[in-house]
């Protein structure tokens, strides 16, 4: 696997850490790039595609350290993708340069009851020479909820909402209310509403080969045959041709 954005942020934020972090699972060896257990690693099965389309995710502190973590299949499935810590008090200059790209037109993706009326779109139309940049906020509700209040950056970015038509497949965390979809479930449906379908469908098959593995490793279980690997490369092989 090509190292890409939340590796080195991963990298950057370990070094920063005055103990060891302590996940659940952390004596369980693991893969240090797609964060699976070793054994079961699926580094070399993934398959990066441009996009028309980028995302910034913006994390909170400890998110990029988690196993669980899902923001990084992003990074893994789209090649135009950033990651930065949240700072409430010093948010990351490169990360406000790239949104003051003219060459982006950033949307905040985020449910719209939490928005003013007049931020709030429900496609991403962007204007012409533009490329859509598609923000999301990385890390458990509340805490993303508290980025979204305090990041007065985004106070002026349009807003777009994602509603969950169905349930989330995560199943590693447990989630704070229904409707409440993975980070990278709502990049797909994203992708889609962008009208990249083919990146889209890649990666929310991606998401079930590391949900499937991820799962698999954590409750010592063989993998189904065949699985979501094998679903995951007819996908990409589909995506090829078409």
């Amino acid at each position: 696997m090509k190292l890409h954005a939340i590796h080195r942020l991963y990298d950057e934020r370990l070094a920063q850490s005055t103990k060891p972090f302590r996940a659940r699972g952390a004596s369980v060896e693991r893969c240090r790039h797609c964060m699976v257990n070793a054994h079961l690693c699926i580094c070399a099965h993934n398959v990066r595609r441009a996009s028309h389309a980028g995302f910034l995710l913006v994390m909170y502190d400890d998110e990029v350290l988690k196993p669980s973590n899902t923001g990084r299949l992003i990074a893994d499935a789209v090649e135009d993708t950033y990651a930065y810590i949240w700072s409430r008090t010093s948010p990351n200059e490169d990360m406000l340069t790239l949104i003051k790209d003219p060459k982006w037109q950033p949307f905040v993706i985020f449910p719209e009851q939490y928005a003013t009326p007049e931020r709030v779109v429900s496609t991403p139309v962007v204007s012409e020479g533009k490329r859509p940049l598609f923000i999301l906020i990385d890390g458990t509700w509340s805490e993303a909820k508290k980025i979204f209040r305090k990041s007065p950056w985004m106070d002026a970015l349009p807003v777009l909402s994602i509603k969950a038509d169905d349930a989330s497949r995560y199943k590693m965390r447990e989630a704070c209310g229904e409707g409440q979809l993975a980070t990278a479930e709502v990049a797909a449906k994203v992708l889609a509403l962008a009208g990249d379908a083919k990146t889209a469908d890649c990666l929310d098959a991606w998401f079930d080969v590391f949900k499937e593995h991820y799962l698999t490793g954590k409750k010592q279980r063989q993998l189904p045959v065949p699985g979501a690997l094998d679903r995951y490369k007819d996908v990409v092989a589909r995506c090829e041709v078409a």
